[in-house]
């Protein structure tokens, strides 16, 4: 039997997140992020040694201290400049977005490679009509990827739950969790959307399984109506999806051992979280059916468009000064101890001080079968189909259009919502919308986002006009209010709600709300957005407490993506 690292080398080549810091990462990616939008790129000196790296949220605090101690060396190129790494948090797909244009970075670190192949095959698609009539061959966008560590993704659970399923006596698999869920409707599970890696190494991980293979999983094979039922009979289970481990592991930390049963995530978040958590362990479960690999790749972006933003000679030895760093024995060695399985296999898993070594809530023989990364089509093709097979949603968009929204916060509001409605786009997905300002102003109901929905939708939303005081909890009543006349139990039923005031116009009490909550036959997720700084934060957080859900701020530079980071959730 080969080795786990060594079975991962062979298949998948070729095709620590602590609490204390998770929150600043998060943090730094919004900022980034509304950063990013209002600062057009800035071309760099000819002779710039300065890497900078947009590199994925959960990798993000190692890879700081990695980059850190490099910097400490001062190395110098041929010309006396020093090289300098810095790192910029994104998400992979938004790595991939500021890829296709000017980018303020130079290399990438997404969590897997399969982010590579995404970005090369768009931008040769981009390229494809001049190259075409010049007859040339369209250029690859990313170069020399050095993989540095590597994680599989695991259901992480909870020791307790991991045994109730049968750990570590017999091997578990997709539809042992869709039967426990199916028969305990307090099990809670989640996996990410598709556009985190663990969302969509899952989600083909499914699409395997439902398959019965475990290579040469084609396009005509993912859309098999049998395969897409079993797909869809599984997702149907899921809680919530959301954005990456990380944040699960801060809401973890916050919420306790109620908030989720199990969680899919990479290996090295369950090693992460025992060794900064003394309660009761994570365990990792390998899927039975297999699973695929998180293989944290480092790559230069060799092109800018129309070369104006060409990474320098100077750039391109800093980076392989610092893929050769991190690939060193030294930096090999940290990441075992941070969770991640070296990517030099000369490092043995299970020798003296590996966290493999220490626990068995780990397995360093796991997993036995290692699945085929599909080829790019295959992925396409499942990233669609998972609209399709994922849980339904029915979304209520709760929204203040009270007097002090008028002007600019109404116009990002609008923006905001709109692209909000623009990113749910399965056609078994339901959005409605309840303006308040004095009293609801509007209610529109539920509506399928088909094409005539999502119209109907976008005209109310932009028709929607600023005026009156804040009845904010009466606004909520009425979307709970219908979720429960409603009552689709097979779907994800939630409210976000926004507003940048306090409450002053309600006939109900937050306490009435609280009751109606715990009444209630139909479970209703409530996201909470304070938007601007003079918004009542306790009546949100409140609000999102007693609606199971989350709390967030918003700024006019960062609303509209929240609102997107929102819509993952769905």
């Amino acid at each position: 039997m080969l080795l786990g690292g060594m079975v991962l080398f062979a298949l998948c080549f070729c095709s620590i997140v602590t609490v204390s810091i998770g929150g600043r990462i998060i943090d730094a990616l919004r900022s980034d992020e509304s950063q990013a939008q209002a600062t057009p790129a800035i071309a760099w000196a000819p002779d710039s040694a300065e890497l900078t790296v947009a590199v994925s949220p959960v990798m993000a605090p190692s890879l700081e201290e990695m980059a850190q101690e490099f910097n400490r060396q001062k190395r110098e190129t041929p010309d006396g400049q020093t090289m300098r790494v810095t790192l910029q948090p994104l998400t992979p797909e938004q790595m991939v977005e500021r890829s296709l244009g000017q980018t303020p970075f130079q290399a990438i670190a997404p969590d897997s490679s399969l982010w590579l192949t995404q970005l090369d095959q768009r931008w040769a698609e981009l390229q494809a009509g001049e190259n075409a009539e010049a007859g040339g061959i369209p250029p690859r966008r990313v170069s020399d990827p050095v993989r540095y560590a590597v994680s599989p993704i695991v259901i992480a659970a909870w020791e307790s739950t991991a045994r109730e399923l049968g750990w570590p006596d017999r091997p578990i698999g997709w539809q042992e969790i869709q039967r426990k869920a199916q028969a305990d409707p307090n099990f809670k599970w989640n996996h990410p959307s598709t556009s985190h890696a663990a969302g969509i190494l899952a989600t083909l991980a499914e699409f395997y399984a439902a398959a019965g293979v475990t290579r040469n999983l084609t396009p005509e094979l993912a859309t098999d109506p049998a395969v897409l039922d079993y797909v869809r009979e599984v997702e149907a289970t899921v809680r919530f999806y959301g954005e990456g481990e990380e944040v699960i592991v801060q809401r973890l930390a916050q919420e306790g051992r109620d908030f989720l049963d199990a969680f899919v995530a990479q290996e090295q978040t369950v090693i992460a979280w025992n060794q900064a958590n003394p309660g009761e362990r994570l365990v990792a479960i390998y899927p039975a059916e297999g699973t695929l690999w998180a293989d944290h790749p480092l790559a230069l972006l060799e092109l800018g468009p129309g070369d104006e933003l060409a990474v320098t000679d100077n750039q391109r030895r800093t980076f392989r000064a610092f893929a050769d760093f991190l690939t060193g024995e030294e930096a090999q060695r940290r990441f075992l101890a941070l969770g991640y399985r070296p990517a030099n296999l000369a490092i043995p898993l299970d020798g003296p001080g590996s966290p493999f070594a220490e626990s068995d809530a780990v397995d360093w023989r796991q997993p036995q079968t290692t699945l085929q990364m599909p080829s790019a089509a295959v992925v396409d093709v499942v990233q669609n189909a998972w609209w399709y097979t994922k849980r339904p949603t029915n979304v209520y968009l709760v929204v203040d259009t009270s007097s002090s929204m008028a002007g600019a916060k109404l116009e990002r509001t609008r923006a905001a919502l709109r692209a909000f409605v623009t990113q749910i786009r399965g056609n078994r997905d339901r959005v409605g919308l309840v303006e308040f300002g004095t009293g609801v102003k509007r209610f529109e109901p539920l509506r399928t986002m088909n094409d005539a929905g999502r119209a109907q939708m976008l005209a109310a939303i932009d028709s929607m006009e600023a005026d009156g005081f804040t009845a904010l909890l009466d606004a909520v009543y009425e979307a709970y209010a219908d979720l429960q006349v409603v009552n689709d139990r097979e779907a994800i039923n939630a409210i976000v709600v926004m507003t940048d005031g306090q409450e002053n116009d309600s006939s109900l009490y937050l306490e009435d709300l609280a009751q109606l909550f715990q009444e209630g036959e139909t479970p209703v997720v409530v996201f909470t957005i304070a938007f601007g700084d003079d918004a009542d934060e306790d009546l949100l957080q409140e609000l999102a407490r007693i609606g199971n859900g989350q709390f967030r701020r918003a700024s006019e530079t960062d609303i509209e993506e929240l609102y997107r980071v929102i819509s993952t959730y769905f």
